[in-house]
């Protein structure tokens, strides 16, 4: 059988950094409105940002700068009482994601890809050759502009409590799904003899 090989600690890691302060959004949504629920999700976005560095003595640069456009995106929707600020903020910041992911072909030695599975301990990225990286960092850019597209979609055809639970839950569930491929994905690359078993 084969075995499932790459960062599914640290992804694991990741996404319950990320998914809390959404549930926590969620939950501050459900007992008041959305103006309360950004006051919890800034607060709990930095919280968790500092409490990520202090358990793992890694800066996350992804969580980092989603928080600055969310602290951004948040003051301006407070500020205006307009919600649309926030409705756009994941738009904006995936939208920013994917220039960078595709900047990265001409700015750098590697894709940006190439560079986040290069952190993986144990990888033996040799196997993989670089049109290989190239064209997984060119699934990363369009499946950031599709979620781009697909949040602002959401936000501007359906009610905002529907959009708060695509945020929460659809918009975590499509990244998982997109990371759990790229696992795979790698793992079949690389081989059985470089794979890894997952602890339970």
């Amino acid at each position: 059988m084969r075995h499932v090989f790459l960062p599914q600690r640290g992804l694991t890691m990741h996404l319950v950094f990320e998914f809390l302060p959404l549930i926590l959004f969620l939950g501050a949504f459900l007992y008041k409105d959305i103006y309360f629920a950004l006051i919890v999700l800034m607060v709990a976005m930095p919280v968790g940002l500092l409490i990520k560095y202090v358990r793992t003595k890694t800066f996350d640069k992804m969580y980092f700068w989603s928080t600055v456009f969310l602290l951004i995106a948040g003051a301006l929707t407070l500020y205006f009482r307009n919600p649309l600020f926030l409705y756009w903020k994941p738009t904006a910041f995936y939208w920013v994601v994917a220039v960078a992911f595709l900047g990265s072909f001409w700015v750098g030695e590697v894709p940006l890809v190439q560079r986040f599975f290069g952190l993986v301990e144990g990888m033996p990225l040799e196997k993989i050759t670089q049109a290989q990286w190239n064209k997984l960092n060119l699934v990363w850019v369009l499946f950031f502009v599709a979620a781009g597209l697909l949040n602002i979609y959401v936000a501007y055809n359906f009610s905002q409590e529907v959009w708060v639970k695509f945020k929460v839950f659809g918009l975590m569930a499509l990244t998982f799904v997109f990371m759990l491929a790229q696992t795979f994905w790698i793992a079949n690359l690389l081989g059985d003899e470089s794979a890894e078993e997952l602890e339970p």
